[in-house]
């Protein structure tokens, strides 16, 4: 089914399904209930058996080409995709989670940005439009719990949103080649930074069986299917529609918050996450009218995209 349809659209998709995918991130990490370098560490070791193992799981025999493939660029990727992780952990550490999202909402104008002076690509005016709108969404959501907290934990949730857009410009320049599998190596460079951090190890504390099951079904299933499809999405997208898409997961990660633990969200951030789903919705509508009526011109002429794209 997906073979029908654009490039465009499988990048909508993959995009968009894995945001949703990891949506109950946040909540599984408040049910894990273990210090931050802890979490850090077993999720650093299990998402990167979680990404070994779907890597293997599509490859095959084609396991070790893959992670060839990417050359160097992949391990920059790897890199990003783990300061990220860091950064959005540790941000919440030391700040209030409203800032942390807030910040992390600028993810899309960061790869805007840096696309455009590293790749020169350029975005269409609704683009910007809903990247704005999608950061004043993400505003009214967190606007109880932002404010005060630390520059610290605001300094390291700025380098999530970097390195977040850094990874999906990066993965940008090596044209038609699959990242996702170094985002295993990711998975164990943030486990050795966990180690170094606590002291080679001299902190850490044995999870209990609720929260390693919790881990198990979040660090093995659900963060590595997640991530390997938003990590293929700058196959099909430009980066900064990545990271666009991406604020979906704040809007259902609030959701799932709020129906597990009773979290209410308050009126603000109802309409703060209805206002970033509706333009999200809204643009892609919009694209894919421009889209089939592109078909149509094209039919009308004997063409097709792909021979407009070979010329």
């Amino acid at each position: 089914m997906m073979h029908s349809l654009s490039r465009r659209q499988q990048g909508l998709i993959m995009t968009a399904g894995g945001a949703l995918t990891i949506s109950p991130d946040a909540l599984m990490v408040k049910l894990i209930g273990l210090p931050d370098v802890d979490v850090l560490l077993w999720r650093g070791l299990l998402t990167a058996i979680g990404f070994a193992a779907i890597v293997w799981l599509r490859k095959g025999r084609g396991f070790w080409q893959a992670y060839r493939r990417c050359g160097w660029t992949g391990v920059g990727v790897a890199f990003f995709f783990a300061c990220s992780t860091c950064g959005f952990v540790l941000g919440n550490q030391y700040t209030k989670g409203g800032n942390v999202l807030m910040i992390l909402a600028g993810a899309p104008l960061m790869a805007a940005l840096l696309s455009r002076v590293f790749l020169h690509e350029r975005l269409p005016l609704r683009t910007w439009a809903a990247i704005f709108a999608c950061m004043a969404g993400i505003a009214m959501i967190v606007l109880d719990d932002a404010g005060g907290g630390s520059w610290v934990g605001n300094a390291f949730a700025l380098m999530a949103a970097t390195a977040m857009g850094c990874n999906f410009t990066l993965s940008r320049t090596k044209s038609g080649v699959d990242m996702s599998p170094m985002l295993a190596l990711s998975g164990l460079m943030v486990a050795v930074a966990a180690f170094f951090a606590s002291g080679f190890g001299a902190g850490f504390s044995a999870p209990s069986a609720a929260s390693w099951l919790w881990l198990v079904i979040l660090c093995l299933g659900i963060l590595p299917l997640g991530f390997t499809f938003i990590q293929r999405g700058p196959l099909y997208l430009p980066a900064a529609e990545v990271g666009l898409l991406m604020l979906a997961e704040v809007v259902a990660g609030t959701v799932w918050v709020w129906l597990v633990l009773g979290e209410e969200p308050a009126p603000t951030a109802l309409a703060g996450g209805a206002l970033v789903i509706g333009t999200l919705v809204g643009k892609g509508l919009y694209e894919r009218r421009l889209e089939m009526r592109q078909r149509r011109y094209l039919a009308d002429l004997g063409l097709t995209p792909g021979e407009v794209n070979e010329e």
